[in-house]
């Protein structure tokens, strides 16, 4: 058996062993580098305008995205929180109009019926939602440490993984790794224009409706797009809490905004756009989504879509284009 050979197989048994005992280590470690190609691009982009060094650029980039995120959150938690104590003062009254339409229309109070919140509960109750916290905080910051240190210092961990294969295969490893990065950096241009045309719509969709804080609410719908199909509701949420305040009519309007744009954005926009810049067919975006949701949760499923982008080209070009075409070229010949 060859060097060759043994290395493959090593890393094989590695990562299976991996993905058998701790599946959630290796999406952790996926959207670190996800994070360290955004981090990275966003650098090498403002050095390329300002003609500076890459990492004076990979530095005014963290800076500017700290400084919006602290002006977003400063900002949207005390507007938030006048809203919030207008939605407490205005509650009685929205929970009776509530109690008024269930009451005319005996369908929703059937569906409630049908519904056991000891089913919608997780078991371990407060235990459980600490624990489901406290794990999203400690991936959150590793994911954050290994996309800063990934930004940084991309060389070396480039370097220190072709080093575990056999001199012989470093070259090609090299090349895929680099085919993985164009592939991140299409997707991530893709998902950038998925959550601008998700934030219009949806800014204005409450200005027309008359919703407070329809800007900042506007900006949290496209934040959340990111992740696929939960994104949206969480991003809902609050906006619907403030259409209450003027009504069940407006909480309902603000609702069915949600679903058409989100609608729009999960069915027409991100699959468009994702074949046009990443050459990612709609069907199997929706197909990886439904499947790594399905495999790992929350996590697998804002991971699905960029994970089968780099599947696919890197799949496409070294065992389409450089093996099955081979065998195509040598009938020819």
């Amino acid at each position: 058996m060859t060097r060759r050979t043994v290395s493959l197989l090593v890393l094989a048994l590695v990562f299976l062993l991996i993905l058998w005992l701790a599946p959630s280590v290796l999406l952790v470690v996926f959207a670190g580098i996800l994070v360290a190609v955004l981090l990275r691009g966003g650098g090498n982009w403002i050095a390329r305008k300002l003609n500076i060094d890459p990492s004076y650029g990979l530095a005014l980039f963290c800076v500017a995205l700290v400084l919006a995120a602290a002006v977003f959150i400063g900002f949207a938690g005390a507007a938030l929180a006048n809203q919030v104590q207008i939605l407490i003062d205005s509650l009685p009254d929205a929970i009776e109009a509530a109690r008024g339409y269930v009451d005319k229309h005996g369908w929703i109070q059937r569906g409630i019926d049908m519904v056991n919140p000891s089913d919608l509960a997780p078991s371990g109750g407060a235990t459980t939602a600490f624990n489901v916290t406290f794990g999203f905080l400690g991936n959150a910051v590793v994911i954050l440490f290994v996309g800063l240190y990934g930004a940084v210092a991309p060389a070396t961990y480039v370097n220190g993984f072709t080093a575990l294969f056999s001199p012989s295969l470093r070259p090609k490893v090299r090349a895929m790794l680099k085919q993985a990065t164009i592939a991140l950096r299409g997707w991530l241009r893709a998902q950038f224009i998925s959550m601008t045309v998700v934030g219009v719509l949806t800014g204005l969709g409450l200005w027309a409706l008359g919703v407070p804080l329809a800007p900042i609410l506007a900006v949290l719908a496209a934040l959340l797009t990111f992740i696929p199909n939960l994104g949206p509701i969480m991003a809902a949420v609050p906006a619907i809490l403030l259409g209450f305040a003027d009504g069940l009519t407006t909480a309902m309007w603000i609702a069915g905004l949600y679903v058409v744009v989100q609608t729009i954005e999960s069915y027409f926009i991100t699959p468009r756009v994702q074949e046009e810049v990443v050459s990612l067919p709609p069907a199997l975006t929706i197909s990886a989504q439904l499947l790594f949701g399905l495999l790992f949760g929350i996590m697998g499923l804002a991971l699905a879509t960029p994970l089968a982008a780099v599947v696919l080209r890197i799949g496409h070009k070294f065992y389409v284009d450089d093996y099955l075409e081979e065998e195509a070229l040598q009938t020819r010949a």
